[in-house]
């Protein structure tokens, strides 16, 4: 599984890729920070990371594009810009038919460093260790973007389970109201007798 992390954000974008290999084990295979100008409109600023999202899914060809969720943020304007980026990210995805999957900053923090409220430190020497690179991934957006790939090559197959899992029971539920629909009709049609 190859997977594109992406730490969104307007002024800096974090993009890393990573392949999964057996159990735990992830390769880095780029990592890049997009930068677009804060005086330049909104519109440009996104469509600058959206041509940037599509070129690397073309040129990595990611399985799966995993994006951070963006839940609450005490600036309002900075939640809706990164929110807007990781929209167009995801939309770029979609149009080839990649899944996206977004993950909260905790559930990130806590796949890479065991800690759901590590700080950014923590995450970059973690990310650092874990992908056995020589230097530390700067800035932050770089070793964010990684470590939300890490987190999916490292949570994707509890989600499948857990997706599997559910499937089942909807399925067994639908079984068993059906057998119960099946024996009240049989008990309406007996008494009607």
């Amino acid at each position: 599984m190859r997977v594109f992390g992406v730490d969104p954000g307007l002024t800096r974008c974090g993009f890393g890729v990573v392949d999964a290999g057996r159990g735990r084990e992830v390769r880095p295979v780029a990592v890049d920070v997009i930068r677009t100008p804060p005086e330049m409109d909104l519109a440009h600023r996104l469509l600058g990371i959206a041509d940037a999202a599509e070129e690397w899914l073309d040129l990595h060809r990611p399985t799966v594009v995993a994006v951070e969720r963006v839940f609450s943020q005490h600036n309002v304007r900075t939640a809706m810009g990164t929110a807007q980026a990781g929209g167009v990210v995801a939309l770029a995805a979609a149009r080839r038919g990649i899944d996206v999957c977004f993950h909260t900053p905790s559930q990130v923090k806590s796949a890479v460093t065991g800690n759901g409220s590590a700080d950014k430190k923590q995450v970059t020497a973690m990310v650092t260790k874990i992908l056995g690179l020589e230097t530390a991934p700067k800035p932050a957006d770089a070793a964010d973007a990684l470590a939300l790939a890490i987190c999916h090559c490292w949570r994707a197959p509890m989600l499948s389970r857990m997706a599997a899992a559910e499937l089942a029971a909807a399925e067994q539920k639908r079984r068993y109201e059906a057998r119960l629909a099946e024996v009240s009709r049989s008990r309406l049609k007996k008494a009607g007798s």
